[in-house]
């Protein structure tokens, strides 16, 4: 949110540095990101002075121009060659004198030098409108009033303003302070704090009249719940044109594009006083009605963009007597009913609606405006007369018009402010330290919080309705903490802790195993939990059936919470290998949301995500590419880490992968690992192999909670370990042929891994080959190699005979 420190000191009467306010601001919450200088015009025309032409003579050398001598006010005149066609001796002129900078509508700037032109000396320049940036016109040179000093610098002839706009981060909970009024008010009650005391200045209505009621509408609202408060007013004779320059440069400073006086003043009293106003071309609206209701389902109605948009039927909307829809209330105007340059009479609208209704439409329709910006977080519903009348005055003031209505304000039921008691002793236990009774009650009174009642034990309180955030005592404390200033809160520098007995700490151990990947040389990433809808279709794994789907989504991409964490961890490494990023080591703690019938469920996972090289280049080290094997010994790691060793490896039945494997406790599975699926890697364009795991932290967590410390001997005798290069057919898995394994060697054969997969042009067309390890042991003798070899070709006949399998 931009304010304006002009603009914020017509309200509260301040000298101070804007950098010294900024910080003040930045102490009660309202945190300054940064301070810009704008100007009205850039460089403020800084080295352009009135200078009065003395002699005007025709160039030697040149028939189009002129030599000037001029006097800028200096010691003695100089001399400026000009090739305007209306230079003439006794002028008053706009002069830009050496060493001045000029700007053209691009903001590109160019320097005035000194010169020959056609062989005669030139020490500065007589400008046209167009090059000061202070009109269109370039037919010639500008004549100045015949009354000013030669030397007077022209900013302040044409009142050049120079403003400083705060740039302030403005939490959503802050309604209230989206205004510059807003702002004037936490900055009265800051100072009031450091024993300065302000006066909050207002701009007075009182002047408001009607000239005559020549223009009535009707004022209809079919529904209150929505539409609480509707307040307006009739404006006729008015000239619609371009805002004068104090208002332009006003809504310029904050960013705001002028359009015309009468819309220009809505914009100017929002950002003003915080109150959306609306202004509707009175001869528009037929049956002298205003109804504020909903329409059927589908409706069609053209907004000011020129869209047309399909209305819901809990769409709020301004119509006339016929129902004819004019706005969207609260959110955007309709492109046949607002004010152009034909208008002649006005409505103007000023209301309190509903702020969820105000959010559910903006959402539904994706748009996001200032109005709607400020209903939907809860605005001043006290403030709608008073802003509509501020808004009318200045309609008057700017296009001549004249109000021919009373100010009929719509309302059946009184919005009350919020009743909260305040204890002192819970304010001393929240802030930590005691605070003095006066201080509480001084604080409050600056933010115009008035004390109702007053007992030896704390205050009760009335807080205006503007103050949308504060409804409880906890927000009345907060309110108190930021206007005494954290600062100022004492510390203590003793620490005291207490000493409990030793307990499992499921953060401490989610901590422990992220350090141990860190130093591993892995990136914490933590996606969004909102995803696409379709992202399930990619897995017989996951049901669109068990997707937990969002009442009014943000968009198509984040309608649905996740199901599992691979597809926005693939997002993740999509996203930097598209930036050469393409060493990829990335783990995640997260959640999957999922419903089943009726009842929610979500779970904790941790994921694992890796590829390309294993480490970064290095002259003095082998590029190693990041295999299956690789992150099979991170999972393992992590595992053992834990305190998990005797876990059971099995294929994976997770169709994510193209090639995986669980881990697995008893019954319960820990891990999936394995290769992600080229299908799905293309689905989102990534050409290289990823590697992922999926630990079921929740399961994990539960068994090391009641994991107890075993120790056992070492087998007496040595495990032997063999590999076979398998040439296979491309559809046969991996659980294939570790079940095959099993099946042949029941008794010594302990671990079927596999460790290397390959597919290229060096292998026949349909073949691909496995690199398998297997781990043999008798826990009664030491294996002998003949039995060794037995065990081996018997395990290859059974890979030759189910499989077609080939040694390579």
């Amino acid at each position: 949110m931009k304010i304006s420190y002009n603009w914020l000191k017509q309200f509260i009467k301040i000298d101070w540095e804007a950098e010294k306010t900024g910080e003040l601001l930045t102490d009660l919450g309202l945190e300054v990101e940064g301070i810009e200088k704008v100007e009205s015009i850039k460089g403020s025309l800084e080295g352009v002075v009135v200078g009065e032409v003395l002699t005007c003579e025709k160039h030697p050398n040149a028939d189009k121009l002129s030599v000037t001598t001029v006097n800028v006010g200096g010691e003695s005149p100089i001399q400026v060659v000009c090739g305007a066609p209306n230079v003439a001796a006794g002028q008053k002129v706009p002069v830009a004198t050496v060493g001045t900078t000029l700007y053209d509508e691009k903001g590109e700037g160019f320097k005035i030098k000194k010169g020959k032109i056609r062989g005669e000396e030139s020490h500065g320049m007589i400008c046209a409108e167009d090059e000061l940036g202070l009109g269109k016109g370039h037919d010639g040179i500008m004549v100045l009033a015949e009354d000013l000093v030669p030397g007077t610098p022209v900013a302040e002839v044409f009142n050049i303003e120079v403003d400083e706009v705060f740039e302030i981060g403005l939490t959503p909970n802050r309604a209230d302070a989206m205004s510059h009024l807003g702002v004037a008010r936490d900055l009265r009650a800051g100072l009031m704090q450091q024993g300065i005391q302000k006066e909050l200045v207002t701009p007075s209505v009182s002047d408001f009249h009607v000239y005559e009621r020549a223009l009535k509408f009707d004022i209809h609202v079919k529904n209150f719940e929505l539409a609480p408060k509707y307040a307006g007013v009739a404006i006729k004779d008015v000239k619609i044109g371009d805002s004068p320059e104090w208002l332009q440069n006003r809504l310029k400073a904050i960013g705001v594009k002028p359009i015309n006086n009468v819309v220009d003043v809505t914009n100017y009293v929002l950002h003003e006083l915080g109150q959306p106003l609306h202004a509707f071309d009175a001869n528009k609206i037929s049956g002298g009605k205003v109804v504020i209701t909903t329409l059927e389902e589908g409706t069609k109605f053209t907004t000011l963009d020129g869209v047309e948009r399909t209305l819901s039927e809990e769409d709020l909307m301004i119509c006339d007597a016929d129902e004819n829809p004019l706005c969207i209330a609260g959110v955007f105007g309709g492109a046949e009913s607002g004010v152009t340059e034909n208008t002649t009479a006005i409505f103007l609208e000023s209301a309190y609606f509903n702020p969820v209704s105000i959010r559910k439409t903006a959402k539904r329709h994706g748009l996001n405006t200032d109005a709607s910006f400020r209903f939907e977080r809860g605005i001043d519903p006290n403030g709608t007369k008073y802003a509509l009348i501020r808004a009318a005055l200045l309609i008057e003031e700017i296009t001549g018009g004249k109000a021919v209505s009373d100010v009929d304000v719509v309302y059946p039921n009184k919005i009350e402010d919020f009743e909260v008691f305040m204890s002192y002793e819970n304010v001393a236990r929240i802030i930590g330290q005691r605070l003095p009774n006066d201080t509480i009650k001084n604080i409050l009174a600056s933010l115009e919080i008035k004390i109702n009642s007053e007992t030896e034990g704390g205050l009760g309180l009335v807080v205006p309705a503007y103050r949308v955030d504060v409804q409880r005592e906890a927000d009345i404390v907060e309110e108190i903490l930021r206007v005494y200033g954290y600062n100022n809160i004492e510390f203590s520098h003793k620490l005291n802790t207490s000493i409990e007995p030793s307990k499992f700490d499921g953060v401490k151990t989610e901590n422990t195993i992220a350090e141990q990947l860190r130093v591993q040389g892995f990136n914490e990433t933590m996606a969004n939990s909102l995803t696409k809808p379709s992202y399930v279709e990619l897995s017989e794994n996951l049901n669109p059936e068990n997707n937990v789907e969002m009442l009014n989504p943000l968009s198509g991409d984040l309608a649905v919470m996740r199901q599992s964490l691979l597809f926005s961890g693939l997002e993740s490494v999509s996203y930097n290998i598209n930036r050469k990023n393409n060493d990829i080591k990335f783990y995640e703690f997260g959640k999957t949301y999922h419903k089943y019938n009726d009842k929610y469920e979500e779970k904790k996972h941790l994921t694992l995500f890796v590829s390309g090289n294993r480490d970064k280049e290095a002259w003095n080290a082998p590029k190693k590419i990041t295999d299956f094997y690789y992150i099979k010994a991170l999972v393992n790691g992590v595992l053992e880490r834990l305190g998990h060793k005797n876990v059971k490896v099995t294929p994976t039945k997770n169709d994510v992968f193209s090639e995986g494997i669980t881990f697995a406790l008893g019954k319960m599975k820990l891990v999936d690992v394995g290769m992600v699926s080229p299908k799905i890697l293309k689905e989102f364009g990534i050409k290289q192999e990823v590697f992922y795991a999926d630990f079921d932290w929740d399961t994990i967590l539960k068994i090391s909670q009641n994991n107890k410390l075993k120790v056992t001997a070492l087998p007496k005798y040595p495990l032997v370990k063999r590999d076979l290069a398998l040439l296979l057919n491309k559809e046969v898995a991996f659980k294939d042929l570790y079940n095959a394994a099993f099946q042949s060697e029941k008794q010594l054969l302990k671990e079927v891994d596999l460790f290397d997969v390959y597919e290229g042009d060096k292998l026949p067309e349909g073949k691909k080959s496995y690199a398998l390890s297997f781990v043999l042991q008798d826990e009664n003798k030491t294996l002998e190699d003949k039995q060794i070899e037995k065990i081996m070709t018997k395990l290859q006949n059974s890979f030759e005979k189910q499989f077609d399998a080939s040694l390579r």
